[in-house]
């Protein structure tokens, strides 16, 4: 304890003898103006991955708003239409719905096996008093139709989100690269001055810690936006499995 008491006050009596301006503040702008070349480079990087993840955060917080919107609009008329070409006909104006893309695959499915057995028309939740029960010949194949029609909505979903993730994993690397290289610029600064004085020392050493600082700046959010978006993702994903086996049981009931 006595020895870290020393040290410290030798610090403090360097800094006093080193004759700092009392109240000089804290200047970024300063910092990074000073800055080697190397290390403006690492901060540029680090601005670009930040500007380009909130870019992207903001735009798939939007996006998936409206699809929330769209697909709550989709599944009211999908559950109070009795034909599934009334459905259709609102497909359009609610595209930014996964759920559409579900059904539109189910759909084309339905209207091609009616179409080749000879039952031409467009599918209705419930056939017609008098008219013959269509029937499908596969099930299956409106279940696979709506497995790939899932599978693509997802990686609409997913698209661009994996960017945050690697930004969340390389900017504090990046930052640790610019502040080891400051680091080593200071010391051999140091060197060739060949003082130890805080007010030598000090300046690198601030120099180089800013590329750290900026490194979580830009990680932090990125991390945070991507385990949130990843989970909105997964909420989209178990929306459209329900909704796939509703169109199945629907399916089953009228048309086998």
């Amino acid at each position: 304890m006595r020895t870290l008491g020393g040290t410290f006050l030798a610090l403090l009596l360097q800094a006093e003898d080193a004759g700092l301006p009392e109240g000089s503040g804290f200047d970024i702008v300063t910092l990074i103006r000073d800055a080697p070349l190397l290390s403006k480079v690492v901060l540029a990087s680090l601005a670009l991955l930040s500007i380009v993840s909130w870019a992207i955060i903001l735009y798939k917080l939007l996006s998936f708003q409206r699809s929330a919107r769209h697909s709550s609009s989709f599944l009211d008329v999908f559950r109070r239409s009795n034909k599934f070409s009334e459905v259709q006909a609102v497909c359009k104006s609610l595209g930014d719905s996964p759920l559409v893309g579900l059904f539109q695959a189910g759909y084309a499915e339905l209207t091609a096996q009616l179409r080749q057995s000879g039952q031409g028309g467009d599918p209705a939740t419930q056939p017609a008093g008098g008219t013959a029960r269509p029937t499908l010949k596969s099930l299956a194949a409106v279940d696979r139709a709506l497995l790939r029609a899932s599978g693509v909505e997802l990686n609409k979903l997913e698209s661009q989100i994996p960017f945050l993730a690697s930004t969340a994993s390389i900017a504090p690397f990046i930052g640790l690269f610019g502040t080891v290289w400051g680091i080593i610029a200071a010391f051999v600064s140091i060197g060739a001055s060949g003082s130890t004085n805080l007010a030598v020392v000090a300046p690198g050493i601030a120099e180089a810690l800013v590329a750290t600082a900026a490194g979580l700046v830009a990680a932090i959010p990125a991390v945070y936006a991507y385990n949130h978006l990843s989970n909105r993702v997964k909420l989209f994903a178990s929306e459209m499995d329900d909704f796939a086996m509703e169109f199945l049981n629907i399916a089953e009931r009228n048309f086998t």
